[in-house]
């Protein structure tokens, strides 16, 4: 079943992150995303690009109507034709398989 497939788990502060081999087998998967440390923290980001910001807002609104969906929120970020996407998962500090199913599902949401 894909990563867009799948539904995300409950995760508590002792949830395993995501393994190197877990990690290259997962960006597979989601080719446009980078794996990126922020503060310390391993995290996936992808830029999308909008014709203007009413395009770039409504698609924040559908990731924002996917998080709740999950339970599972990330960060936004949403300018004139550009929407910055950051997963990772805080109970963890660092990626959990959430996150790769999260970021397969923004990019669902990117073609409708």
């Amino acid at each position: 079943m894909s990563l867009a497939q799948q539904k995300c788990e409950a995760c508590q502060a002792d949830a395993p992150k995501v393994s190197d081999d877990e990690l290259a087998e997962l960006m597979r998967e989601i080719p446009d995303w980078a794996p990126i440390v922020v503060e310390g923290v391993m995290q996936l980001e992808r830029t999308y690009t909008f014709k203007n910001f009413r395009l770039a807002l409504a698609f924040t609104n559908r990731v924002g109507e996917l998080a709740e969906a999950e339970g599972h929120h990330p960060e936004i970020t949403t300018e004139w034709g550009k929407v910055r996407v950051r997963w990772w998962t805080h109970a963890i500090n660092g990626l959990h398989k959430n996150d790769f199913i999260c970021a397969a599902k923004t990019d669902a949401l990117s073609r409708d």
